[in-house]
């Protein structure tokens, strides 16, 4: 076995990965370590500083690795990705021109989660307002937020160099929080001397005015310019505040400058958000623009199920689907769904079944049986698409009230007990065939084109209330 195995396998690599690719993940590797089996092979270990990296790197490249090793070798090669020890930096802790008593102030997180995490000063110099309990750990993985938590990954795994400004958007509670969080607790895990901030739009906007009350903008420039990682939710609260745009384009400017990485969320991607500067836009959209949707029917399952084992009370699958199935929106109405059946459960010493969830959940129930109707999800798809409700119901084919009709179609099987005679009956007496149709058709293009599952997702949202 050769000595240089290694060497000659990054070599390789470089010559068949695109040069950002190979520097970002495979250059700044160590040296591995062989050990030769002989005839029965070699394993190469490697070491990497955090999990983030091995996950990645494990996932994206171990297949490439392993393939090219074992062509230089001769025989097989197995990869082994390991953690390095964290007796001393990986590498140098990032520069921060902050002083080591320095604290940025602590916005009340709007969803009642508690956002600050104050770590000793001899770890962390400055808060950085993160949840500890919201991790990629935490995060329960599905099609929905795939390409998201993929982009974040690479973030944590490599900030200041790809994907940056990363722009996550998507409707209420659905993780765009909890994602952001989780970027900036992996690299604090990985780099205790990082400055990095989480906070909510509003909170800027305060800072904002303050210190343009006290004329202290100085303080307002230390304060943000000199963060490594600056994570902001809900940037569309920045909507027709000038001053607030102003100051948020120049740290936004020296924080690219320094290579400090930034992540916002929004309920809409960049060209979509009102009464901010083009400029302002145009630079959200410079880097990664990714969208979080609503998770599917396994993914909430595998959101309850996780989160009941959290809290130590283990939800039954079957009790999982018939929440899921009731519960559609996003993942902070799950989690609401779920606290009342473990609520109703230890109250009533009860064990968690079906009749069980059904009893803790008979208002929320009752109320969507009440408020969603066909006749109602009639109204709102045609106010939604400017059409007439009449068209809804006529013999009209023109693509303009065809596919707003096969919209409703798939709303109403979706969330009403409805047959699908029964719907076609209220669609002008059309076959079940037709409504059959129209929801695999708007099923099958969920799936696909993100617009028109947020456009869903935005009717389902507003008939629910």
């Amino acid at each position: 076995m050769r000595a240089d195995l290694w060497q000659r396998g990054c070599e390789r690599l470089a010559a068949e990965l695109p040069d950002q690719q190979f520097n970002t993940w495979i250059r700044p590797l160590p040296d591995a370590e062989v050990a030769d089996l002989g005839d029965a092979g070699a394993t190469v270990t490697i070491r990497v500083p955090n999990r983030f990296k091995l996950d990645w790197i494990r996932t994206q490249y171990a297949g490439r690795i392993e393939n090219a090793l074992t062509e230089i070798a001769g025989k097989p090669v197995r990869l082994d990705i390991t953690l390095a020890a964290r007796d001393a930096p990986s590498k140098p802790p990032m520069p921060s021109s902050l002083g080591p008593r320095e604290e940025v102030s602590a916005p009340a997180h709007r969803n009642g989660h508690s956002t600050v995490t104050q770590l000793p000063s001899a770890t962390l110099p400055s808060r950085s307002r993160l949840n500890p309990a919201l991790s990629f750990d935490t995060l329960v993985p599905g099609r929905a937020n795939q390409m998201a938590r993929t982009a974040a990954l690479h973030v944590a795994g490599a900030p200041g160099q790809m994907y940056n400004p990363l722009f996550i958007y998507g409707g209420v509670g659905l993780g765009k929080t909890h994602l952001i969080h989780a970027v900036g607790n992996a690299l604090l895990a990985d780099r205790p001397d990082a400055r990095i901030l989480y906070l909510h739009a509003e909170q800027f906007i305060t800072d904002v005015v303050k210190n343009y009350q006290r004329k202290t903008f100085d303080e307002l420039k230390a304060k943000y310019h000199s963060l490594d990682l600056l994570l902001i939710d809900d940037v569309q609260f920045f909507a027709g505040k000038e001053r607030t745009q102003e100051e948020f384009f120049n740290a936004f400017e020296a924080l690219l400058a320094k290579r400090a990485h930034i992540i916002m969320t929004s309920d809409t991607y960049p060209k979509g958000l009102v009464d901010i500067d083009e400029r302002l836009t145009s630079r959200f959209d410079a880097g990664l623009t990714v969208a979080i949707e609503p998770p599917e029917l396994e993914m909430r399952v595998a959101i309850l199920m996780k989160k009941a084992d959290q809290e130590a009370t283990p939800m039954p699958e079957d009790v999982a689907f018939f929440v899921a199935k009731n519960v559609r929106a996003n993942v902070r109405e799950l989690e609401g769904a779920l606290r009342k059946i473990l609520a109703y459960s230890r109250f009533s010493h009860k064990d968690i079944n079906i009749q069980l969830a059904r009893e803790a959940l008979k208002d929320l129930l009752s109320i969507q049986n009440r408020q969603v109707g066909v006749e109602n999800i009639q109204k709102t798809v045609a106010d939604f698409y400017k059409i007439k409700v009449a068209d809804m119901y006529s013999k009209k084919r023109p693509a303009s009230i065809a596919r707003p009709r096969q919209i409703a179609m798939y709303i109403a099987k979706e969330m009403t007990q409805k047959s699908l005679p029964e719907i076609g009956e209220l669609f002008g007496g059309r076959d079940h065939t037709t409504v059959l149709h129209a929801v695999r058709k708007i099923s099958a293009e969920r799936q696909k084109n993100t617009e028109l599952n947020q456009q869903l997702h935005v009717l389902e949202q507003t008939l629910k209330g």
